[in-house]
């Protein structure tokens, strides 16, 4: 019996923020109609990059829709080079994901999988909105708190070659960090720690390479209010979050490491947490199958 390819849509959806409209771009694969344990909505992670390094997850269709989008600023959707960092907060990608929801008529049975910073968006909303339909949660390579993630990072940088671990020390002393040079050597870290197969798959290329062309989401986030780079901590908040059935998902060189993410599994009561044995960042890619049996069962799973 052969399986017939999931229907693939796409579309822009009108964004309003104040007086102004923008757009998301959206891509779904499978009939969110037809989903009886609810929509998958995939939040990215960067921020300030796109959905595309995700698209493994095609392959969780069609036992589920799966709902991808580009958040504002990134991506497809409307670019704004020209807002004040101010502009750029968490609030902001909480209501275009409640928009989402809304245009797909899915708000009141729905799961999430946030990958990265999608992982902190997805927290930040649960924590906020206490979203009465979000039946189940995948937090994929992601952080709690920004001061353990850095602590990782600074635990990893030895493992590079030293003339690499040289060129970053440098361009970050002299915030010279958008130089082509310091971009080669990030690559060198992302080769082991972000996607360890070579060639990067084109669509992850894509995806974390688009900062290098528009940074206004990225930078905005890091360095504004919201203090991604260094100050952002859910850890004291978990709490709101331990009723939602979640499964937890980091590698084994992932520079998430198990540090970055074990408040999660400490905080949250029906937590499920499993590490890939042969990946890094991107499990999704670099044990593809085994990735989509593991989110397929937890979404599958009748006890829910």
């Amino acid at each position: 019996m052969t399986t017939q390819p999931a229907q693939i849509t796409e579309g822009k959806i009108p964004f309003p923020v104040g007086s102004e409209t923008f757009e998301t771009y959206y891509k779904v694969v499978g009939d969110v109609g037809s989903c009886a344990h609810g929509a998958l909505i995939v939040l990215h992670g960067g921020p300030g990059i796109s959905h595309d390094y995700l698209i493994p997850l095609t392959d969780l269709a069609p036992s589920t829709a799966v709902i991808f989008y580009d958040q504002l600023g990134s991506g497809q959707s409307t670019r704004l080079r020209t807002k004040e960092i101010s502009f750029w907060v968490i609030d902001l990608f909480i209501a275009e994901l409640e928009n989402v929801l809304a245009f797909f008529k899915v708000a009141e049975r729905f799961n999430l999988l946030g990958h990265s910073w999608g992982g902190t968006l997805a927290s930040e909303f649960i924590v906020r909105r206490r979203p009465p339909g979000l039946r189940r949660l995948v937090l994929a390579n992601t952080l709690a708190n920004a001061k353990l993630r850095n602590e990782s990072l600074t635990r990893l940088r030895p493992g590079l070659p030293e003339d690499v671990q040289a060129t970053l020390k440098k361009h970050e002393q002299m915030g010279t960090t958008k130089s082509e040079e310091y971009k080669a050597a990030m690559m060198v870290f992302w080769a082991k720690h972000g996607c360890r197969l070579q060639p990067f798959p084109a669509e992850f290329l894509h995806s974390i390479t688009l900062p290098d062309e528009d940074s206004t989401v990225l930078d905005a986030m890091r360095n504004g209010s919201t203090g991604l780079a260094t100050r952002w901590d859910i850890t004291g908040r978990v709490k709101l979050m331990r009723h939602i059935p979640t499964l937890l998902i980091n590698g084994e060189y992932d520079f998430m490491l198990d540090s970055v993410c074990a408040p999660f599994y400490w905080g949250i009561d029906r937590v499920e947490w499993v590490k890939f044995a042969n990946s890094s960042h991107s499990p999704q890619w670099e044990e593809r199958e085994r990735y989509i049996r593991v989110v397929r069962e937890f979404f599958n799973d009748a006890a829910a």
